[in-house]
């Protein structure tokens, strides 16, 4: 196969399994740790309305999600890429990592939060991915 066309498919099937991924997280989160009551989080104007009613318990979840989203999808391109394992890994880091700044923009959440989120769930994961999929000869 086309080491470009390869690349580009590894990219592609990274970002849908570090999708699916996060929000399957996110979608049984609620189950783990319920939302405060009253709080609606089936909509985007619920959850901007509703998270000042959030605690710190209630970030696990989301942080959990973009962190292990972002490993999965990383460690998926890795795996499948045919070269530049490194450099495609942390482009699926860089993509989720943009969908990251586009939430803390979106949602009031707090300030810590953000700043935990933006700086240990998206790079970081993508690059400790690649360190656990790639061996050292690449």
């Amino acid at each position: 196969m086309n080491p470009i066309f390869r690349n580009t498919l590894a990219v592609i099937i990274g970002l849908f399994v570090g999708s699916i991924v996060n929000m399957a997280i996110i979608l049984m989160s609620g189950s783990v740790i319920p939302p405060p009551n009253g709080t609606d989080v089936t909509t985007m104007e619920g959850l901007k309305a509703t998270m000042h009613l959030f605690e710190p318990k209630h970030f696990i979840f989301p942080f959990l999600a973009h962190a292990i989203g972002t490993f999965a999808g990383a460690a998926t391109t890795a795996l499948i890429a045919a070269s530049r394992k490194t450099e495609l890994a942390l482009v699926i880091g860089a993509f989720f990592l943009l969908g990251g700044i586009v939430n803390v923009c979106t949602l009031p959440s707090p300030v810590w939060y953000n700043i935990i989120d933006l700086a240990f769930a998206y790079l970081p994961m993508a690059y400790l991915a690649r360190k656990l999929v790639v061996s050292k000869k690449a």
